[in-house]
């Protein structure tokens, strides 16, 4: 049976979770079933997921395969760039120096707040009226 290495990587950012696969290759994407190209129109969102990889200095050297769900383009982007810098420090422990200060394996904690009962939003109050 011929077992292919493979890393495996959680990220998260905001409300989405993504599920990240490297395996060693010439830099094969799949995102849901679709190239980067096609996942992550703008230039924006395809350079933060794969910003990793740049300061590891092993782009093109690893197949990626993405499952992400939850949130909208920017938050995917910002947790597949999570586990790709987690899949990449199970592959290379000695990347996770140079990874951590760049800030790619510390999760984002911010998300939305939750709306509170009596306010229109999470903190915005109704207008006070004198009478």
């Amino acid at each position: 049976m011929n077992q292919i290495a493979q890393y495996r990587g959680t990220g998260k950012r905001k409300t989405s979770v993504a599920r990240v696969i490297l395996r060693p290759g010439d830099g094969l994407t799949w995102f849901n079933g679709r190239t980067i190209e096609d996942y992550f129109p703008r230039a924006a969102h395809r350079t933060a997921a794969l910003a990793p990889l740049q300061v590891a200095g092993v782009e093109g050297t690893f197949d990626i395969r993405v499952r992400v769900h939850g949130g909208g383009p920017s938050g995917q982007a910002g947790a597949v760039r999570h586990g790709i810098a987690r899949a990449l420090v199970e592959a290379d422990p000695e990347l996770r120096l140079p990874l951590k200060r760049a800030g790619f394996l510390t999760r984002d904690a911010r998300i939305v707040e939750r709306k509170k009962a009596g306010l229109h939003k999470a903190r915005k109050a109704p207008q006070f009226s004198k009478r």
